[in-house]
C-alpha cells in the first residue's frame, strides 16, 4: 500500500483531567518537517511527540496543534509563599529609599501577579501530560489512515496512466512499418517530380540510413520496461515516493528521444501524449510518501 503525504486528523480525548483536542495536518514535503503548537504547560511533551511522528511517518510537512480544556474540579491553585515573601521584602527595601512618603507603597495584587507566585495546574502533572501523549498516538494513527486512503486514490490514478502509456507505445509500434514505406514512396515521388532517374541501390541505402536514424524500438522497449518496474514499485508499496520520482525521470528521457526521432505526425502525437501522461503522473507522485 502506498501512502499520500497529504492528510488531516482530528481527535478529542475526554479524561478525568479534561478534554484534549489534537489536530494534525500534513502536506507533501521532500523531507519530514514537524511544527507544533502547544499550550505552555505542555511544552515539555514536544520531544516525545516528535519521536512518535518520526516512528510513524517518513516524509511530509506535519503540523500538530493541541487544545486542552481542563476540568474545573481537578484544578488546583499553588501559592509560592516563599517567593511572595521575598518580593515583599524587596519591595519594602525599595520603599525605604523613597524620600517622598506620599508615594504609594506596593500593591499586593501586583505581588500575586508576579510570574511564579500563583500557578494553576492539575494535581498530577505527569498524568495529564501522559494522557496528552496517548491522545496524540491515537491522532497520528488516524492521520496515517487518512494518508492511506489518499494513497489508494493515487494508486488508481497512476495505474490508469500506466495503462495509457502502454497503449501509446503499442500504437507507435503499429506505425513503424508504414513509416519506412511512406518515406520510400516520398523519395520516389520527389525524384519523379524532378524527372530524375533513381538508382535502386541508392534508394535502398537511403532507406537503411533513415531506418537507423528513426529506429525507436529500443526506446519503446525501455518504456514498457519502465511501466513494469513502476507497477512493481506501486505493488510493493511503503515509502516509495523517491523511487517513483526517479522512474518519472527515466520515462521523460525515453519520451524525449522518441519525439526527437519522429518523422511522422502520428508518432509525434504519441510522443506528446506520452509526455503529458508522464507529467500528470509526476504531479501525483509528488504527494506520495
Amino acid at each position: 500500500m502506498i501512502n499520500s503525504m497529504t492528510g488531516f486528523a482530528s481527535y478529542e480525548h475526554k479524561s478525568e483531567f479534561g478534554s484534549f483536542i489534537w489536530e494534525i495536518r500534513s502536506v507533501n514535503q521532500r523531507f519530514l518537517e514537524q511544527y507544533f503548537k502547544l499550550p505552555d504547560e505542555f511544552r515539555s511533551i514536544e520531544s516525545s511527540t516528535r519521536d512518535i511522528v518520526k516512528q510513524e511517518l517518513e516524509r511530509g510537512k506535519v503540523e500538530c496543534t493541541l487544545k486542552f480544556n481542563p476540568n474545573i474540579d481537578t484544578e488546583t491553585v499553588h501559592f509560592n509563599e516563599k517567593l511572595a515573601k521575598q518580593l515583599v521584602a524587596n519591595a519594602e527595601k525599595v520603599n525605604s529609599f523613597l524620600t517622598d512618603k506620599s508615594v504609594a507603597r506596593f500593591n499586593p495584587i501586583e505581588i500575586l501577579m508576579w510570574p511564579g507566585v500563583i500557578n494553576s495546574g492539575n494535581a498530577d502533572d505527569d498524568q495529564v501530560k501522559n494522557a496528552a501523549i496517548e491522545a496524540f498516538k491515537t491522532t497520528i494513527i488516524k492521520l496515517k489512515e487518512a494518508r492511506q486512503r489518499e494513497g489508494e486514490k493515487l494508486l488508481t490514478i497512476l495505474l490508469d496512466k500506466l495503462e495509457k502509456i502502454e497503449s501509446e507505445v503499442a500504437l507507435v509500434k503499429t506505425h513503424l512499418p508504414n513509416i519506412l514505406a511512406w518515406q520510400k514512396e516520398k523519395i520516389e515521388t520527389a525524384f519523379k517530380d524532378l524527372n530524375l532517374s533513381l538508382n535502386p541501390e541508392r534508394l535502398e541505402q537511403e532507406i537503411i540510413l533513415i531506418a537507423q536514424r528513426i529506429d525507436v524500438a529500443e526506446e519503446l522497449d525501455r518504456l514498457n520496461s519502465h511501466v513494469s518496474e513502476t507497477r512493481s514499485i506501486l505493488n510493493k508499496g511503503g515509502s516509495c515516493g523517491r523511487r517513483l520520482d526517479f522512474m518519472m525521470q527515466e520515462f521523460n528521457r525515453e519520451s524525449n528521444t522518441l519525439a526527437s526521432k519522429s518523422i511522422n505526425v502520428d508518432v509525434t502525437n504519441s510522443a506528446i501524449e506520452l509526455k503529458v501522461l508522464i507529467e500528470q503522473m509526476r504531479e501525483q507522485i509528488q504527494n506520495i510518501e
